[in-house]
């Protein structure tokens, strides 16, 4: 008789169970789950990517069928874009705001006023020594027209340059009849009819830019988002005074531009905040901000604009552009 023997504790097997029930794949669709994505895909499909909305500004920036127009003055309005500070953004404003309208329907002059000729070179227009420039409507009485140079790629755009010969400028003024008022003798002298003349102004307050000053009707200030560039401000607007009381009585600040906005400070804030209270509306609601494509442009000899019209400086110059093209429609322009 065999012996029976009593199963060890190993190996006895436990109880079967039953496995879990499958968890379904993230991947895979359920009847609960396919509104939600569905109406997230919808969402989607209703906004543009990026890119999209990129191109789609680039587009409405330069404009190439010539459907977009902003509205023209019914006279012209001749603006001094002036600062007595240096690197608050008067070049960039002057070239970047003249590209904008003149893109949109608008015929435009830009006057490089500043001996370093930095308006020209963003214009892409020549200026070296030997070319008919704004000194010898200065200095020698040339008319307008007959230093005037159409801007490449851009056809209602034109441009005075300024060359080296400027720098002397205003030392010989000092002995020529009538010095305040050389440069408005030759823009009366000028035929062509003009939207808009933007005079680009060095950073001083001498007799280039009283000149500036007596020739336009408005002054366009561009005021970095910063405290030192307050402090030009004052100095800036008691000259204007000055000029009005002596030289020009029909001179008037009509448009102040913020800037450089570094919009992770709160100094900019401060400083902007300072600006609209002083100027009121003055002040256009258009900000332009730091932004490393504005920089770019005229080392290709470029607006930004062209260069990148899709970049949030170029929007920012556009809105300015239109902010300005509207305001002069509103109030009938300038004589």
């Amino acid at each position: 008789m065999t012996p029976t023997v009593d199963a060890s504790p190993a190996e006895v097997r436990p109880e079967r169970r039953n496995p879990p029930s499958p968890q379904p794949h993230p991947s895979v669709v359920t009847a609960d789950t396919e509104g939600a994505m569905t109406d997230a895909y919808v969402s989607r499909e209703t906004e543009d990517p990026p890119l999209a909305q990129e191109a789609k500004r680039a587009v409405e920036i330069l404009n190439p069928s010539g459907e977009i127009t902003m509205p023209r003055p019914p006279r012209r309005r001749t603006m001094c874009v002036a600062n007595q500070k240096g690197g608050v953004g008067k070049t960039t404003t002057a070239v970047n705001i003249a590209v904008a309208l003149a893109l949109h329907g608008n015929r435009v002059l830009v006057i490089d006023l500043d001996p370093q000729g930095n308006a020209s070179t963003g214009l892409n227009v020549p200026h070296h020594s030997g070319v008919p420039d704004v000194y010898d409507c200065l200095i020698d009485g040339a008319p307008l027209d007959a230093v005037t140079q159409q801007v490449e790629g851009i056809p209602n755009l034109w441009a005075v340059p300024a060359t080296i010969d400027l720098a002397g400028a205003e030392i010989e003024l000092v002995s020529v009849v009538a010095r305040e008022s050389r440069l408005k003798r030759a823009i009366e002298a000028g035929g062509s009819d003009y939207d808009y003349i933007f005079i680009d102004c060095p950073p001083s307050l001498g007799l280039l830019t009283v000149n500036a000053l007596v020739a336009a009707e408005e002054v366009l200030i561009p005021i970095q988002c910063e405290y030192y560039a307050l402090e030009g401000v004052q100095a800036l607007t008691n000259n204007i005074k000055l000029v009005r009381s002596h030289l020009n009585p029909k001179l008037d600040i009509s448009t102040v531009l913020l800037t450089m906005y570094d919009r992770r400070t709160r100094l900019a804030d401060l400083v902007e905040q300072d600006v609209r209270n002083h100027f009121g509306e003055k002040c256009l609601n258009a900000v332009i901000p730091r932004n490393v494509r504005v920089s770019e442009a005229p080392s290709y000899s470029q607006s930004v604009m062209t260069y990148d019209p899709g970049s949030r400086g170029a929007v920012s110059y556009f809105e300015a552009a239109q902010e300005i093209a509207l305001r002069g429609a509103q109030v009938g322009g300038v004589a």
